[in-house]
């Protein structure tokens, strides 16, 4: 606790000084002062906090507007990140999806990273109608694939919407799945078919 104020007064006295030194100096003291406030521990690695390209356009003041070219170029660079299977083949099984939804474990400092990594779906979107409990930072996906049909450009959109969502939407709030490791290819597969299988929940 002393820890986190003491770094919260330490960002309120850099605030203070940003008169005089460039939103980028701000920016890179602000880091700074985190990377020496934190320890490492288990899978959370301060490497977290190094940013890329996207990340940085997106850490903009929420009250500036992203320019259109800034966000279709974030666009363009995280389109270029998505791999597909080699095999060809972007469903998997529903049911091993539909548990992958359910769980939020994976990637917190107290998980063990020999075990799979889960989507936490429920906690940003509504995605069966038998789950009363769920987020709403996103959108409903209940009916994604009765309304969307299951076509094979339907199947790469989901698919890649999950491997990496700033491909499609800039600065989005979703994590990118695939491009940061968080799900497998397979893992992935399943989550696309609990969208997309007739037979999933989200469908019915």
């Amino acid at each position: 606790m002393k820890k986190t104020v003491g770094v919260g007064f330490a960002l309120v006295a850099l605030a203070a000084g940003c008169a005089t030194v460039s939103e980028q100096d701000v920016a890179d003291q602000a880091v700074a002062i985190m990377k020496t406030s934190f320890n490492e521990r288990g899978q959370a690695k301060l490497d977290r906090l190094d940013q890329d390209e996207a990340q940085k356009a997106c850490s903009i003041p929420p009250s500036a507007a992203l320019p259109k070219d800034v966000a279709l170029r974030i666009e363009e660079i995280n389109l270029g990140t998505i791999r597909y299977p080699a095999d060809g083949r972007l469903i998997g099984n529903w049911k091993e999806g539909e548990k992958i939804a359910q769980s939020g474990i994976g990637k917190q400092y107290s998980d063990d990273p020999k075990l799979p990594s889960g989507a936490n779906c429920y906690a940003c979107h509504q995605v069966t109608k038998e789950e009363i409990s769920f987020g709403t930072i996103g959108p409903s996906l209940y009916n994604f694939g009765k309304v969307r049909g299951s076509s094979e450009a339907i199947q790469r959109y989901a698919y890649g919407k999950i491997y990496n969502s700033q491909a499609y939407t800039a600065c989005s709030n979703m994590p990118r799945f695939g491009h940061k490791g968080i799900l497998t290819e397979q893992q992935i597969k399943d989550v696309t078919a609990l969208l997309l299988d007739p037979d999933s929940p989200v469908n019915k």
